[in-house]
């Protein structure tokens, strides 16, 4: 079996599910900051290892688009950066839930504007919605599956949203509350879907003033934010710098303060022995993972012989232990990350075909439903992968080196 990796963009890319840890460095320690009173002024510069693909976030999942760009834009709800996960309103002052838990009710602040000077009303927040929901043909939306609860969004007056469900939902204000979803003018919206894959209107605490693609984006102060006394910031300038190298010398020499999304063990620990305890390192397990998506509507993987050996060919748990030597990939998880309240335990994880420990089994299975399958020693296929090297590219070698050992 021969398998190519090509530099392109993929939203999910790699068949082994490994939650990855995260590390970031930050130039005051984290708990005495809480401590102390906010001070306003300066320009927080930080270090992005991508460039976004468009500015779009409802259509993109790259954390090199959301870095940079969220801070232009207001959310309806959003997560409590200081109590996770707890739900706050954003542009929502408040909101109601039905006793049936099928309809929800939001109220809108009156005091949002957007960029250009135009009030943000319901009209704004259906409009964005339904662009997520309901998207026009031709427009992707990275996470309308979420949301196939919702049976329509109204706006009853101009301050007021009501969102009707087909039935109920645990999850639906966490998923309301995606740090994706961002407000988008109506009118905007209406002439051109896709408008904001290339441009920028907002409603959040930064205006945007430059972006020079490989090199930087640029968002200074909103003057009018809707949250009296904020941002603190004057502003903030992300550098985008794809290579590790180059990132973590950034960080090293203080040209960048922070890198929000992580570095491998090494570069770590040359950051820690240069900076000392001028730099804070935060560690915990990412909440998401890295999965292979088969595109089962092409022949061969049309076969589920074929997507169970490609499972199975991997071995999870090696590369737990070899990824992170080299690269911010650490555990092994099921749909849940490790520890959290309802992640699989190891106990029941190595249950499941493709998580036993045992690979050498495994691969003897792989090959036989390959050969099953009617799948020849030489067949070639392409894994398309995320043009990022952490931890996307190291990954996928990973992926491939396991696969070609199956045929």
């Amino acid at each position: 079996m021969v398998t190519s990796l090509t530099p392109k963009a993929h939203r999910h890319c790699t068949a082994a599910v490994l939650v990855f840890i995260g590390f970031f460095l930050s130039p005051q320690n984290s708990m005495a900051a809480e401590k102390e009173k906010p001070r306003s002024g300066g320009e927080l510069v930080f270090a992005v290892g991508g460039t976004p693909p468009s500015f779009d976030g409802h259509r993109e999942t790259t954390f090199a688009m959301i870095h940079p760009i969220a801070p232009h834009y207001s959310l309806l709800l959003r997560f409590d950066s200081q109590n996770y996960p707890k739900i706050v309103g954003d542009v929502a002052e408040s909101w109601t839930v039905s006793k049936d838990g099928l309809t929800y009710t939001f109220r809108i602040r009156r005091d949002v504007r957007f960029h250009d000077g135009s009030p943000l009303t319901a009209r704004d927040v259906k409009a964005t919605y339904d662009k997520i929901i309901f998207p026009p043909q031709g427009v992707a939306s990275a996470r309308q599956a979420l949301y196939s609860v919702v049976e329509k969004v109204d706006t009853p007056d101009v301050y007021t949203v009501i969102f009707r469900l087909k039935h109920r939902s645990a999850s639906f204000l966490a998923n309301l509350a995606s740090p994706w979803n961002f407000i988008y003018k109506a009118e905007i919206l209406a002439k051109d879907p896709r408008w904001y894959e290339k441009n920028i209107v907002g409603s959040g605490p930064f205006l945007y003033v430059e972006y020079v693609a490989g090199s930087h984006w640029i968002g200074k102060k909103n003057p009018h934010y809707f949250l009296k006394g904020r941002p603190y910031l004057d502003g903030y300038r992300a550098v985008i710098i794809r290579d590790t190298a180059p990132r973590v010398a950034a960080i090293r020499s203080g040209q960048a303060l922070i890198e929000f999304r992580g570095f491998n063990p090494a570069a770590r620990d040359d950051i820690v022995r240069t900076v000392g305890n001028q730099g804070v390192v935060q560690e915990s397990p990412w909440v998401c993972n890295l999965q292979v998506a088969i595109n089962n509507s092409k022949k061969p993987f049309d076969d589920v012989r074929v997507r169970r050996a490609l499972s199975l060919a991997i071995d999870r748990w090696g590369a737990s232990k070899a990824l992170s030597q080299i690269s911010v990939m650490k555990h092994v998880g099921g749909l849940f990350r490790p520890g959290a309240e309802f992640a699989t335990s190891e106990s029941e994880l190595t249950k499941i075909p493709g998580f036993g420990k045992n690979i050498d089994a495994a691969r003897k299975e792989a090959r036989r439903l390959l050969k099953e399958a009617g799948i020849q020693d030489g067949f070639s296929f392409t894994l398309k992968n995320r043009n990022v090297k952490e931890p996307y590219e190291v990954t996928g070698v990973y992926v491939i080196d396991q696969w070609r050992q199956i045929g």
